[in-house]
């Protein structure tokens, strides 16, 4: 189990996360970004604990997008298969995600509300992970925005399987600060 924790001014956030079976409890005082996260973590299956508090929306959201990000990139096992791709219909929508978890961050979007726009170049920047999301077909930003989620989840859980082997011909895609 990894913890993090971020603490502003403006905000403080908690995160511990696994991989695991995508058990979530998810507190950050926003519903409908919470029912994002669980999602994500339950399609992605990262047993995650998150709670979170802030004083503006915007704050709150960039704030846990960092911490989960950084979290995420500190649970990619050093031999994970790296990449992962899937598609999800979700009534009018389609989203397509395609990942890779080599430890270079680049986001490709757009979703059309700016502010899970940000959430996601936020996390991928944090989590050192390219992705490229794509909105197919889909007009309800509810369903077009969930449809994300569970896509990135997805293709995040097949580039997080251990492979036994680094995936790179550089030897190495982990990055060790010290």
């Amino acid at each position: 189990m990894t913890t993090i924790v971020r603490e502003t001014k403006e905000t403080k956030v908690t995160v511990q996360i696994a991989l695991g079976k995508g058990i979530a409890q998810v507190d950050t005082g926003q519903p409908f970004f919470d029912h994002m996260l669980g999602t994500f973590a339950r399609y992605a299956g990262l047993d995650l604990t998150l709670h979170a508090r802030g004083d503006l929306r915007h704050h709150l959201m960039e704030d846990v997008a960092i911490t989960l990000g950084t979290a995420v990139q500190k649970v990619v096992p050093a031999t994970a298969a790296r990449y992962g791709e899937r598609t999800v219909p979700m009534d009018d929508a389609l989203v397509q995600a395609c990942i890779d978890v080599g430890g270079r961050f680049y986001y490709r979007g757009p979703l059309r509300n700016k502010l899970y726009e940000h959430v996601m170049r936020s996390f991928c920047e944090h989590a050192r992970v390219t992705l490229h999301l794509r909105i197919l077909r889909g007009k309800d930003s509810h369903h077009v925005t969930e449809a994300a989620f569970k896509a990135l989840g997805m293709a995040l859980r097949d580039a997080m399987v251990d492979s036994g082997v680094v995936f790179s011909t550089k030897g190495a895609v982990a990055l060790e600060v010290k």
